[in-house]
C-alpha cells in the first residue's frame, strides 16, 4: 500500500474512532504515532516532538485562557443581566421588544466573550421568564435565544478564530477584522426577521404590559448606564485595541480579563467561589483546546508527510467544477460535519486537510476562514445534534424540544442567507482587514 493510501486509511480510522466516542486528542496522538512509525519509522517520534513544541511556542494561542477567563467571569459578574434589563426597559413599548433586547444583548455579549454555551444559557435564564409572562411565541423566542447565543462563535474575540489562525497560517487580527461585518450582518438579519414577524402578527411579540415597564425615564437611563457602559469598556479593552492595532490578541486578552475582574469587584459580585469556578473552568477548557491543537498538528504533519493531503487536493482540483462550485461543496461538507461534531475537530482536522485544495483553487484564506466560521455557526442550529437546543432546554425545561428545534430552523435559514451573501460579496469579509492594514 502506498504512503498516500496509508494516510487515507488513518483518516478513516480516526473518524470511526471519534464517532464511536473515543477521546479526540488521545485518538489523534495514538493513530498518528502508530501510522507514522509504521510508514516513516523513528522520524515519526521526532515529528511529534517538533509539532508539540511548535504549538507551545505559538504566541497567539496564549490568548485562549485570557478570553475564556474573561467570558466565564463575565458570566458570573451579573453585568449581562443589567445590560438586558436596560435594553428591555428602553424598548418596552415596541412590538417584539424582547426579541430585539435578546439579540442586541447577545451581539454585545458576543463582542465580549466567544463562549456559545454561556451565551445561550445566560440568555435563556434572563429572557425566557419575561417572554413567557408577556405571551411571546415559544418557537420564535427559542430561535432568537439560540441564534443570538451562537454569535459568539463568529464575532470577535472568538476562541474558534484564535485557534483557526495558526492552523491556516493567517494572522488572528485579520480573522477578527474579517468577522466583524458578517457577525453584525447576521445579527441584523435576525433582528429584522423578528421585528417583521411581530409587525405582521402582533400576537407573536406584543409590547410589554405596563407592569413590566419602567416608572420613569430616569430609571431607564440608570439601567442603561449601569448595564451598557461596563460592557462597552470591556469591548474597547479587548476588541477595540486589537482592531486599532494597539495590542496583539494575547495582550488584549490579558487587559480584558483584568478589566472584567475589576468590574466584577466594583459591582461587588466577586466571591471566592465565583473566582474559583471561573479559574477551574478556564483551566479545563484551555487544557482541552491546547492539547487538541497539539494532537491535531501532529496528525496533520504525519498526514501531509505521507502525501495524502496533496493527493486529495489534486484529485478534487481535477474535477470539472469552477472554484466557486468547489468552495460551495467544501462548505457543504463542513456544514454536514458540524451536525455530529463540534467545531474543534473540524477546525483542527478537516480544515488542514482541505487547506491545500483551497490554496490550489486560489481562494483567499481570510475569506475562507470567515465562511467556515459562519458555516460552523449554522451547524450549531442544525437538528438533531444542535447543542444550543440542549443548553436552552436545560434552563427552560417547560419548552418542548420540538418547539426549540422549529424555532432554530427559522434562524438557520437566515444564516444560510447570510452565508450566501458572504459568498456572493467577499468584500463583506475582506474590506475591514484591508482598511486596517493601510
Amino acid at each position: 500500500m502506498s504512503p498516500e493510501w496509508i494516510g487515507i486509511l488513518s483518516l478513516a480510522i480516526l473518524f470511526t474512532a471519534i464517532f464511536i466516542g473515543f477521546p479526540i486528542s488521545f485518538t489523534l496522538f495514538g493513530i498518528a504515532l502508530g501510522v507514522g512509525y509504521f510508514a516513516l519509522g523513528p522520524a515519526a517520534l521526532y515529528l511529534m516532538t517538533l509539532q508539540v513544541f511548535s504549538v507551545m511556542k505559538e504566541i497567539s494561542l496564549a490568548s485562549v485562557p485570557f478570553f475564556l477567563f474573561m467570558g466565564y467571569l463575565l458570566e458570573q459578574s451579573g453585568l449581562m443581566e443589567r445590560l438586558f434589563r436596560g435594553v428591555q426597559l428602553l424598548l418596552a413599548s415596541l412590538r417584539g421588544s424582547l426579541y430585539l433586547a435578546v439579540l442586541l444583548t447577545a451581539t454585545i455579549f458576543a463582542a465580549s466573550t466567544g463562549i456559545v454555551g454561556s451565551s445561550v444559557t445566560l440568555l435563556g435564564v434572563m429572557a425566557a421568564p419575561s417572554m413567557k409572562r408577556s405571551g411571546y411565541d415559544v418557537r420564535l423566542s427559542a430561535g432568537a435565544i439560540t441564534a443570538g447565543g451562537t454569535l459568539g462563535i463568529l464575532i470577535p474575540p472568538s476562541v474558534m478564530l484564535i485557534v483557526m489562525g495558526p492552523v491556516v497560517g493567517v494572522p488572528t487580527t485579520d480573522l477578527f477584522a474579517a468577522a466583524v461585518i458578517p457577525g453584525l450582518l447576521l445579527a441584523g438579519l435576525y433582528i429584522g426577521y423578528c421585528l417583521l414577524r411581530s409587525f405582521i402578527n402582533p400576537a407573536l411579540g406584543p409590547a410589554l404590559p405596563p407592569e413590566e415597564r419602567a416608572e420613569s425615564v430616569g430609571e431607564v437611563l440608570k439601567e442603561l448606564a449601569l448595564g451598557v457602559l461596563p460592557v462597552v469598556v470591556v469591548i474597547l479593552a479587548t476588541l477595540g485595541v486589537i482592531l486599532a492595532g494597539i495590542a496583539t490578541p494575547t495582550d488584549a486578552g490579558a487587559v480584558g480579563a483584568f478589566t472584567v475582574l475589576m468590574l466584577t469587584l466594583i459591582y461587588r459580585r466577586l466571591t471566592w467561589e465565583r473566582l474559583k469556578a471561573s479559574v477551574y473552568a478556564t483551566l479545563e477548557v484551555s487544557s482541552m483546546i491546547l492539547l487538541l491543537v497539539a494532537a491535531s498538528n501532529y496528525f496533520g504533519a504525519v498526514f501531509s508527510r505521507l502525501g495524502s493531503a496533496n493527493m486529495i487536493a489534486e484529485a478534487l482540483v481535477a474535477l470539472p467544477f469552477d472554484p466557486i462550485v468547489m468552495l460551495v461543496l467544501i462548505l457543504a461538507l463542513i456544514f454536514v460535519l458540524g451536525w455530529p461534531l463540534e467545531w474543534v475537530p473540524i477546525v483542527l482536522i478537516v480544515v488542514p486537510i482541505l487547506l491545500p485544495l483551497v490554496q490550489k483553487l486560489g481562494i483567499d484564506l481570510v475569506w475562507f476562514c470567515t465562511l467556515v466560521a459562519v458555516c460552523l455557526q449554522t451547524a450549531w442550529l442544525s437538528p438533531p445534534v444542535a447543542l444550543s437546543a440542549y443548553f436552552l432546554k436545560g434552563v427552560v425545561p417547560d419548552w418542548k424540544l420540538g418547539d426549540i428545534y422549529a424555532g432554530m430552523a427559522q434562524f438557520m435559514v437566515l444564516q444560510l442567507v447570510g452565508l450566501g451573501l458572504l459568498i456572493a460579496f467577499p468584500q463583506l469579509a475582506l474590506w475591514l482587514p484591508a482598511v486596517l492594514r493601510e
